[in-house]
């Protein structure tokens, strides 16, 4: 502390002179006080508050500033302790913290007091900020990028992993300034980009900006680019590995792409996200980016003079958590398979019935990269008849009981037939069995009057269509609303009218059938499904019936091309929708199939018919998946 004997003497010296007038205490500055003011500008960044020995308040301002810009945004909280005085001198104590990471970083520095006149004045050094730094050094912060949470699927077959690319681009450090926009459009002439929008990149970025084109996984990089760039003054292809599927369809509606955040995506929560940082842009990737994002590191280095680092602070980073999907790889690739060479939108799901797992979800080329397989919505056709039997058999039919096929049927004026080529041998009084094995829709129709109010959407319910669960991903299960007309009634019963269903929704219509209970179909292990209780349970004796009509399809109906799969017995039904397209009547092809633990739809967008479109690309699954 201060000598109080100097200020006494201080004190009684200037009471001689003035005789014998009351003795006046002496104070002056006090050391906490700077210690205090000085710890404030250290956490500001502005010191022109601050009395400094040997220095202007800008000068330390300025160099402050460069000591800790390579700290980025964050900014540290800077406590005094006190100042320790002693004679003319103090020591002041800094806490300081900084936040990195999730983490803080702690330290404590001196700094020197010498009192003036009129303040105490802090001697500026580097070592004030971190009492390692020299003259020169400065702190540096460097992310360590977090490892992102691997997607699984079945039994933890690894799906989505590091897998690697080549980035494609501008390096602006190696092209003149004036000749990066050539540069950028022979660049994206060669990659097949648009020239005008990647130059205008270009041009814009810094000097020093790798300015990215394009990213190719490392077996698809087109012959012409990788041998080509390299004429091109300033182009790289740098290697780098980036968390991809098995191939670039691989289930890729569902799953999803990671890259660089969005403007959209920093605005919307800039907590979150930087620019450049890598997350999930769509599917399951983007809604479960925090999840599998994993937390980012940071390592805090003094970097001298001459570029040595030496380390002060680190934080690891933590690796993303996995996500469990049912997916299986080999399944999944089959599916898409077989829809590679399909025209038209298309879609295959296929379903354990067993465990509701959905071991395929995919999507034909045609659907340009919109998810039908799981939240398409379209009219199922002949293959929801599967639902309209089970009504018909809670209203008292048995696969035997005798119906009318008959070549039409007038409905209030509507007049419904049966498809072109219906096998005249299955006209007439025939049995139910016979009627949904060759899909009579006269037939079906005939039995309006035996299902009541709300028994059709009842049946769908019993056989997973129609009830809404949430999944962890889009999904849609169906619709049966209740019919507005008679006309309408009768065309909700072959899957027309306003019933609607996703392929999702057929495949788990028959697993249920197979599995003899409502089966919820499930892809991700994290969420829990089950069957509401409101939900009438399906009967062992209505499974075997519907079993024993849909086995007739693939024995003596329009599945029988199924007949000869290898395995266990195969059970179908087969269907068409028809849609108006610009004027044109056009069909939709469906077929739904279940083997063993196997169920299975297949959607066309457009077909000619179930049998003929769809029939061949389930036939060649089925068997494909038993190889």
């Amino acid at each position: 502390m201060r000598s109080l004997a100097a200020v006494v003497v201080l004190v009684l010296g200037t009471a001689a002179l003035t005789a014998c007038d009351p003795a006046e205490k002496v104070s002056g500055p006090d050391p906490d006080d700077a210690a205090t003011a000085l710890a404030a500008a250290l956490t500001s960044g502005d010191f022109s508050d601050v009395a400094v020995a040997g220095a202007t308040p800008e000068a330390v301002t300025k160099d402050y500033a460069q000591v800790v810009d390579g700290m980025g945004d964050v900014a540290p909280t800077v406590t005094s302790e006190g100042a320790d005085e002693t004679g003319g001198s103090a020591t002041a104590t800094l806490t300081w913290s900084w936040p990195l990471a999730g983490e803080e970083w702690t330290y404590t520095t001196e700094a020197d007091l010498t009192e003036g006149d009129d303040a105490w004045e802090a001697t500026w050094s580097r070592a004030v900020v971190e009492p390692s730094l020299q003259r020169a050094s400065v702190l540096d912060a460097t992310p360590i990028g977090a490892t992102r949470g691997e997607i699984l699927g079945a039994g933890g077959q690894k799906l989505v992993l590091d897998r690697p690319v080549l980035r494609f681009g501008i390096d602006k450090t190696l092209v003149a300034k004036a000749q990066a926009g050539d540069s950028a459009r022979r660049l994206a002439q060669l990659v097949d980009i648009d020239p005008a929008a990647y130059v205008k990149a270009v041009e814009a970025a810094g000097d020093a900006a790798f300015v990215e084109a394009v990213v190719y996984r490392r077996e698809d990089v087109p012959p012409a680019a990788e041998s080509g760039y390299q004429a091109i003054k300033g182009a790289r292809a740098i290697p780098d590995e980036i968390p991809l599927a098995p191939t670039r369809e691989f289930a890729a509606p569902i799953l999803g792409t990671v890259g660089e955040v969005t403007a959209e995506m920093i605005e919307k929560d800039p907590d979150a996200y930087q620019v450049g940082d890598q997350a999930g842009l769509s599917g399951l990737q983007a809604r479960y980016d925090e999840q599998l994002q994993g937390t980012d590191g940071v390592v805090v280095h003094a970097v001298g003079g001459n570029g040595r680092e030496h380390e002060l602070f680190r934080v690891e980073p933590t690796t993303g958590k996995p996500l469990r999907t049912t997916l299986d790889e080999r399944l999944q690739t089959i599916a898409e398979t077989q829809l590679a060479g399909v025209g038209p939108a298309s879609a295959l799901v296929a379903v354990r019935p067993s465990t509701g797992a959905i071991v395929a979800a995919a999507n034909g080329p045609g659907t340009d990269g919109y998810n039908m397989a799981t939240y398409g919505r379209f009219a199922p056709g002949s293959t929801f008849k599967s639902v309209s039997s089970l009504a018909l058999l809670r209203a008292g039919l048995t696969p035997s009981s005798t119906v009318p096929c008959t070549t039409a049927i007038v409905v209030d004026g509507k007049r419904f037939e049966n498809y072109d080529d219906y096998p005249s041998s299955a006209l007439g009084q025939v049995p139910l069995r016979t009627a949904i094995a060759n899909s009579c829709n006269t037939a079906v129709i005939s039995q309006r009057g035996k299902v009541h109010g709300d028994a059709l959407a009842g049946a769908a319910a019993t056989l997973g269509l129609g009830v809404d669960h949430d999944l962890g991903f889009p999904a849609y299960f169906g619709s049966v609303e209740p019919p507005a007309s008679e006309t309408e009634a009768a065309a909700d019963l072959i899957g027309q009218g306003t019933v609607l269903a996703s392929p999702m929704a057929m495949a788990t219509v028959i697993a249920s059938v197979q599995a003899g209970h409502t089966v919820v179909p499930r892809l991700l292990g994290s969420v829990d499904v089950s069957v509401p209780d409101d939900v009438d349970p399906l009967t062992k004796q209505e499974a075997g019936q519907l079993r024993e009509l849909l086995r007739a399809v693939v024995t003596s109906g329009s599945g029988v091309g199924l007949l000869d799969v290898p395995g266990p017995p195969v059970i179908a039904k087969t269907g068409t929708a028809e849609f108006d397209q610009d004027g044109k009547v056009l069909t939709h092809a469906w077929m739904i199939a279940a083997q063993g633990d196997l169920a299975v739809a297949v959607f066309v967008d457009v077909g000619d018919s179930g049998s003929g479109t769809a029939g061949p690309i389930l036939e060649a699954f089925l068997r494909a998946a038993r190889a």
